[in-house]
């Protein structure tokens, strides 16, 4: 099962230590170009050495998009990794795509892709045991990526997790 992602959850992940739950639960996973620049791993920036890693190792890996045509239509509402990430994922019919805002989910949806985000990945990756505390990376995500999360979400996935 092939899966692209967009930005945010591979350097969210990263920031927090998380970055192993990808290839866990998804394998190999393929990113646009536009991706690769805005994770700027050639920087020292928070995640950056698990991601430079993750790209040595292989197992996240560079594709290119062929359908510029619709790279342009959705970079009308939509940023470059985001408006790549999810013709890669159309081009590719791909399993999933890893994406977290919002209008891009909207987008990916209309073109029915399967989407999951990284509170999705931390959700199942509590689940199936692989982290022992999902509230611990949700603080995690909060504190430390400045990702938000609204309280009415945080307490619907700790509830979700058996955790309240």
């Amino acid at each position: 099962m092939r899966t692209i992602s967009n930005t945010s959850p591979l350097l969210n992940l990263a920031i927090i230590g998380q970055l192993a739950l990808v290839k866990q639960q998804f394998g190999a996973v393929n990113i646009p170009p536009a991706v690769l620049e805005e994770l700027r791993v050639d920087e020292s920036l928070p995640g950056s050495i698990a991601l430079r890693q993750a790209l040595n190792q292989g197992w996240i890996q560079v594709q290119a998009v062929a359908d510029c045509a619709l790279v342009q239509l959705l970079r009308r509402t939509l940023d470059a990794g985001e408006a790549e990430a999810i013709a890669l994922a159309a081009q590719t019919q791909a399993g999933w795509l890893l994406l977290d805002e919002r209008e891009g989910r909207l987008a990916a949806k209309t073109l029915e892709l399967q989407v999951t985000g990284v509170l999705g990945i931390l959700l199942r990756a509590k689940r199936e045991g692989h982290i022992v505390s999902l509230e611990s990376a949700l603080k995690d995500l909060q504190t430390l990526a400045g990702f938000y999360i609204a309280p009415s979400l945080f307490e619907s996935l700790l509830h979700s997790a058996d955790e309240l």
